[in-house]
């Protein structure tokens, strides 16, 4: 497939959509989609010296609820996926991290959006104070491995992102 045009029809600074149009050159099959442009998102799953998993717990206007989640947040301009591991975990929790390893990389709803999560696995943590955005109320909580389970399975925690790497990582551990 190749892109012909490509219209940006909206910018809010988080991310932008624009209206597109794709060939196959050989069949001339065409597709029209609006797309959410986004930046990527870089999340973290932080484990403690216990195997014990930190999530965040934030209002999610979208959800329209309150969700555990992973911490997480959008890339800055010029920011790798890693730079922004460890800035979010800073921010939203107080933690850092001596030892980083990518867990997972994956498109969230890649039929109209083009934003990549890449999911790092943070150990050898240490406390520090957090320092969350002005709209961000954030409670972190550590959760045993059989917690985020049952909590998964008994639709408590809701968020793709937070499934896809608490379960990877439990495949590899």
């Amino acid at each position: 497939m190749k892109i012909i045009s490509s219209k940006q029809v909206y910018d809010c600074g988080l991310f932008r959509v624009t209206e597109d149009v794709a060939v196959e050159p050989k069949t001339k099959f065409e597709i029209k989609r609006s797309i959410v442009r986004h930046a990527g998102s870089a999340v973290i799953l932080a484990v403690d010296d216990k195997k014990r998993v930190l999530l965040v717990r934030q209002y999610r206007l979208p959800a329209e609820k309150y969700l555990w989640e992973l911490p997480a947040g959008r890339l800055d301009p010029g920011e790798n996926v890693l730079q922004a591991c460890k800035r979010e975990l800073k921010e939203e929790t107080g933690y850092t991290a001596r030892k980083w390893s990518k867990l997972a990389s994956f498109f969230v709803s890649p039929g109209f959006v083009q934003e990549r999560m890449t999911i790092y696995l943070a150990e050898d943590l240490q406390a520090g104070e957090a320092t969350p955005m002005e709209d961000e109320r954030i409670d972190a909580k550590w959760f045993k491995r059989k917690e985020i389970a049952e909590m998964i399975d008994e639709a408590k925690i809701e968020d793709a992102k937070t499934m896809v790497g608490y379960l990877t990582w439990r495949k590899k551990k």
